[in-house]
């Protein structure tokens, strides 16, 4: 393999309890640099349950990858860390060392073994430990629960290098760009439950042309045609995985027999949908056409039963049919093509695993196991939970096939656990389900199957069935004209065999005369190799004279080692008698010792005896209470800090969550008062063109007024002294209507203010300012 056409950066792969978790890049395998990878998960559990789970555990695996390319792997167990006599309460469980990486099993074993010293090897430590224990190895604290450390260390510089041929290349995947998807976890928690969810055998694997082992990481299938100018062949990539030994080939079906107990009082026509993550189907399993449902009517749903195959492990199939159920959609069609949702059907499968299990032979002659479950559940409104809609007749089938025969690694159709529509011979038959059309038109709040982006998907799973069958139509048009291309050329190369092998005749008697030349060298070539052999048996007795020799100093200098040996014990059991002998000193001088303190002690006690009595020993007790309360207070005081820190933090929770609020609520005043804002703009324009034209009539008014006022004095100066006693009335008159006219024009400007629109350079306040000024005027 050419490591330069898949990129000269290599990196370590493994998986951690279902976790992908991949090491830093790195240049040369002659001198790699790189970070050692640190990963950890935390597992929830007790001892001997955390042993029988790690008992029954898979070995580690850890590759060597470059690109989408594994070089070479090894394996690290995990039992063993269930094996360690440890106590976990106290102290870690680690397994560690180098382990020795190994090519894979496909490259036919044509290498030279390599001395030990020179194998490619990567360095491992895995340390099972408690929350609250400090790490032997690692020397510093996390805060997991049980952890394990994987750290692969970079390889020596014998690393293998050469597998055999060039490997076959991974199928494209759906992104554009060339490098694959690694995942790349540092730090991983979970539950230990992520498993291999999907697996499945490809019946037409492309045969291998080298003996090279993809890196498992999640892979898609892609079938290509070649065109029909070019060669007349059909080629399916199956990618290469790695799956644990214990999975299983599972076999689910689903028949929905019956709808019926309608308690709608109008008929619906009925579109059962569902879909389940855990089978890897991404688009929903839809009945159709649609069936017209009525009150006290049960119909069957046509195009209602689907088949999953799927490979899972057992404990994690379990684990998911007891925890998430099945949701069946009810769908209703109206006279518009409208889809509305009436309500949901949860069918629990944990039932399904209980059901009685039923022994079977497969087609290989291998016995499988068969669940059965059938059951009436209720569809339960959307609006209102506990109203229910209809009751919906289902039948439940899961078939455990055995385990996966995955013996090369080699996943092709089912790498993506399609659904596949089966009919059995019980059942009716049924298509694959088509996809009614969406509602337009949702009642309540949109749901995520009611959006756009759901119904383009499903629109491009039809457009893709479609494909499919057109290209199925193509694929049996071209076999048909190449099975005839097939026979012509057959009877054409038959002839042409035949004149070849008149052909190779006449090769073969010259060959032979070839071949007689070449026995004769091969004989002188014989002679050659005796006399080489005589020398090498020659060097051979040289060889075993100094080895002879070098055996003899070793064992000289071993029994030198002995002696020597023998020498420092003869010291060492020296030194302990002087040791006892000095133990027995130091004895008896603790037992004088112990009996001088008994006599102090009896001492002292005569002497508290007689402190007692005096005032000071009072004072010394009041003092020790003293302490004590102050103690407590301390304690106290110290707690109630904690409790104020607690509360100030919970307080600054609380502000920060408050000043999201008024953010929020900032955010749709602002909306609201740019809405009001829009609305007062639409009534300031009318009130302003109403407010022109009633200042124009008033200014038409008071022109008349002051028109008839003028007048009046040209009457007034006409008649002379004899009408000045009816002066003062009109004037008076004239007066009011002006202040009448004053105190609106400030009413008006005051009412326009308080509304908080206008301002008092709005062109609108300027003129009642100026009118009110010219009033006043008036007046004075």
């Amino acid at each position: 393999m050419k490591l330069s056409a898949e990129g000269s950066n290599f990196f370590f792969y493994y998986s951690l309890l279902g976790n992908d978790i991949t090491s830093e890049p790195f240049q040369s395998l002659l001198s790699p640099d790189f970070e050692p990878e640190r990963a950890s998960v935390r597992i929830r559990s007790n001892k001997l349950i955390l042993k029988s789970f790690l008992s029954q555990q898979p070995s580690l695996q850890i590759h060597l990858c470059c690109g989408n390319h594994s070089l070479g792997s090894t394996d690290v167990s995990l039992s063993s860390l269930a094996a360690v006599p440890v106590d976990l309460e106290n102290k870690a469980a680690v397994v560690e060392g180098v382990f020795v990486l190994k090519p894979p099993k496909h490259i036919p074993q044509t290498l030279p073994v390599l001395p030990v010293d020179l194998q490619p090897t990567v360095s491992v430590s895995i340390t099972l430990r408690r929350e609250d224990v400090t790490s032997q190895i690692s020397g510093n604290k996390d805060d997991g629960g049980a952890q394990t450390q994987s750290i692969p260390l970079a390889p020596p510089p014998a690393e293998s290098r050469h597998h055999g041929t060039s490997p076959v290349q991974k199928p494209p995947m759906t992104s554009t760009t060339a490098t694959p998807h690694r995942p790349s976890f540092s730090h991983t928690e979970c539950e230990a439950d992520s498993l291999l969810e999907e697996h499945h055998r490809s019946k037409e694997p492309r045969g291998p042309t080298a003996a090279d082992v993809e890196v498992p990481v999640q892979l898609q299938r892609q079938n290509r045609a070649t065109d029909e100018g070019r060669a007349s062949s059909i080629c399916i990539s199956a990618p290469k995985v790695s799956i644990p030994s214990s999975t299983h080939h599972y076999n689910f079906s689903l028949y929905l027999q019956s709808l019926g107990g309608l308690t709608l009082t109008h008929p619906i026509a009925a579109t059962l949908r569902y879909s389940y993550p855990f089978f890897s189907s991404p688009a929903p399993i839809i009945t159709s056409p649609p069936v017209e449902l009525r009150s006290n009517m049960e119909v069957s749903l046509p195009q209602s039963y689907c088949a999953f195959d799927f490979a899972s492990l057992p404990q994690q199939l379990h684990d998911t049919f007891l925890r998430v159920p099945l949701r069946i959609e009810v769908w209703d069609r109206d006279s518009t093509n409208r889809d509305r949702l009436i309500g949901q059907a949860s069918v629990q499968l944990s039932h399904l695993l209980s059901s009685e299990k039923i022994r079977f032979p497969t087609s290989t002659g291998d016995q499988s196991w068969k669940q059965t479950y059938q059951d009436l559940i209720p569809v339960v409104s959307t609006q209102r939970s506990s109203e229910k809609v209809a009751e919906l007749s289902y039948v439940a089938t899961l078939e455990d096939l055995g385990l996966l025969k995955a013996g090369d690694g080699i996943l092709s159709d089912f790498l993506q656990n399609e659904v596949t529509p089966t009919h059995p011979p019980s059942y009716p038959a049924a298509p694959r389900p088509a996809s009614p059309s969406l509602p337009a038109a949702p009642l309540g709040p949109a749901a995520p199957r009611e959006t756009l982006e759901y119904r383009k998907a499903l629109e491009l799973e039809l457009w893709k069935e479609e494909q499919e069958e057109m290209f199925t139509d193509q694929l049996k048009r071209k076999e048909l004209s190449y099975m005839q291309t097939l026979r012509d050329e057959w009877k054409k190369r038959d002839q042409e065999r035949e004149a070849l092998v008149r052909k190779k005749e006449a090769e073969l008697n010259l060959l032979e005369e070839q071949l007689q030349k070449s026995l004769s060298d091969l004989e002188k070539r014989e002679k050659q190799l005796a006399e080489a052999e005589l020398h090498t048996q020659r060097l051979q007795r040289e060889l075993k004279t100094e080895h002879e020799l070098s055996q003899r100093e070793l064992q000289e200098s071993s029994r030198r080692l002995q002696q020597e040996c023998d020498h420092r014990v003869a010291l060492e059991r020296e030194k302990v008698l002087l040791m006892e002998e000095e133990r027995s000193r130091v004895l008896q001088q603790i037992s004088d010792a112990e009996s001088r303190y008994k006599q102090l002690e009896k001492e002292f006690q005569s002497y508290r005896e007689q402190q007692n009595m005096r005032p000071e020993f009072k004072l010394q007790s009041e003092m020790n209470l003293l302490m004590l309360e102050k103690v407590e207070l301390e304690r106290k005081l110290e707690t109630t800090t904690k409790s104020k820190l607690h509360y100030k933090q919970q307080w600054g929770r609380a502000l920060k969550e408050l000043a999201r609020f008024k953010q929020r609520e900032q955010e749709n005043t602002m909306m609201r008062l740019k809405k009001q804002q829009t609305e007062l703009e639409a009534m300031r324009q009318h009130y302003l063109a109403t407010e022109e034209k009633e200042a124009d009539r008033q200014e038409r008014r008071e022109l008349d007024d002051i028109r008839n006022e003028l007048n009046r004095l040209k009457q007034q100066e006409r008649l002379g002294p004899a009408s000045s006693m009816s002066g003062p009335a009109p004037a008076m008159g004239l007066n009011e209507s002006a202040e009448e006219h004053l105190s609106r024009l400030l009413e008006e400007r005051d009412t326009l203010l308080r509304t908080g629109v206008y301002t008092h350079q709005d062109r609108i306040i300027a003129e009642l300012n100026r009118q009110i000024q010219e009033a006043m005027t008036d007046k004075l």
